[in-house]
């Protein structure tokens, strides 16, 4: 009988493992999806991404906040300590719907900060562990593999679970910056919702959601797994 517990139980973990890598290789794939999509479409203004997100600045008395070009893919940041907006090369300077989503997601996140958003405020005096964790859904999964292989079972869950916190901080954070970057879009009649560019561009904040989702998620199925793992051992 403990044979057969023991057996069920190495399943249940190894098919929690698979989740949890299947659950962040799909939220990858589905933001380069819609950003592959959506950057060959050119915005109603056909404006590029820094012209985006200058007119949202300014019309929210935030002329003070420079906006940059940084180096890499979906690099894209708010820097709240330097009051920079760090747009990518493809971001800055194209015209696309996706240019335009996330320019002004970015945006989203001087508006929280000008407003004293309290997530946003948590998150930034931790801004070194929220930026290392916002991709972390393949580190998390290396982790409980090795804690699972070597026996620091216990190191294993700590290290998950305090990363699942500052995960949890950061959701509401990329959601209502989501939230806020559409508003100004539309207030700023920069979409035509005429021509589905509303749909579009929410299909981009959305997909680039669901990539935190997905790392919660995965977080959960691996502190899942060491948990059952740990109770085995005992």
């Amino acid at each position: 009988m403990n044979g057969f517990i023991l057996g069920y139980d190495n399943l249940l973990t190894t098919l929690l493992l698979i989740a949890g890598f299947l659950i962040v290789i799909y939220a990858q794939t589905k933001i380069n999806r819609s950003y592959s999509k959506n950057k060959e479409i050119e915005n109603k203004k056909q404006l590029t991404g820094q012209e985006i997100a200058r007119h949202i600045l300014d019309a929210n008395g935030l002329s003070n906040i420079y906006i940059v070009k940084t180096n890499g893919h979906l690099t894209d940041h708010y820097d709240p300590t330097r009051k920079v907006v760090k747009l990518s090369n493809e971001v800055y300077d194209k015209t696309s719907i996706a240019s335009m989503a996330i320019a002004a997601h970015e945006c989203g996140h001087a508006l929280q900060d000008k407003d004293n958003y309290t997530f946003m405020k948590i998150r930034s005096t931790l801004v070194p562990i929220v930026n290392f964790i916002s991709h972390i859904g393949y580190f998390i999964l290396f982790i409980s593999i090795l804690a699972g292989m070597t026996g620091y079972i216990l190191s294993g869950i700590i290290i998950i679970l305090a990363t699942l916190v500052f995960q949890l901080i950061t959701l509401p954070v990329e959601f209502d910056a989501s939230k806020r970057a559409l508003l100004q879009l539309e207030k700023l009649n920069l979409v035509d919702e005429n021509n589905d560019e509303v749909s579009k561009t929410n299909e981009v904040l959305s997909a680039a959601a669901f990539t935190y989702v997905a790392s919660v998620i995965s977080s959960l199925l691996s502190l899942l797994r060491l948990l059952i793992i740990y109770q085995d051992k005992d």
